[in-house]
């Protein structure tokens, strides 16, 4: 599996992978144009989203609908540090959305392959290389 960065000009970084190509900028405030998402704000979008399917998958496997369907996402950070100290989901429900499901729905999203890789982080290896 490979992705290849780009410089496209000024704070933009973008990222090819599978096809697609995933732009990146900085906020005004940090030298960008403001014109994307930072790579940080992708990295917590991810979260919401991998979230998101787990939530669309469970709906769709048991024919409910997901009209009025949202997930929340709010997170803390250290202040000191700047780190994300925690992530809170919160799955907002329609008022018909069967009891019997609330639990078995907070498990599947729990299965979050994003979530998974946060807990148990992967070996990181940097090099360089000259070009041939």
């Amino acid at each position: 599996m490979e992705l290849t960065v780009t410089f496209p000009g000024k704070k933009k970084v973008d990222a090819s992978f599978k096809g697609f190509t995933i732009k990146t900028d900085q906020p005004a405030t940090n030298g960008g144009d403001g014109t994307a998402p930072s790579p940080f704000d992708l990295f917590l979008a991810s979260i919401g989203t991998c979230s998101g399917i787990y939530v669309l998958d469970f709906c769709t496997n048991r024919g409910i609908s997901l009209e009025n369907v949202r997930i929340v996402q709010t997170m803390e950070r250290d202040p000191e540090t700047h780190m994300v100290t925690s992530v809170a989901l919160r799955i907002e429900l329609p008022k018909d959305f069967p009891d019997k499901y609330k639990d078995s729905l907070i498990r599947a999203v729990d299965l979050c392959t994003v979530k998974k890789h946060i807990m148990y982080p992967p070996k990181f290896t940097i090099e360089t290389v000259k070009a041939l």
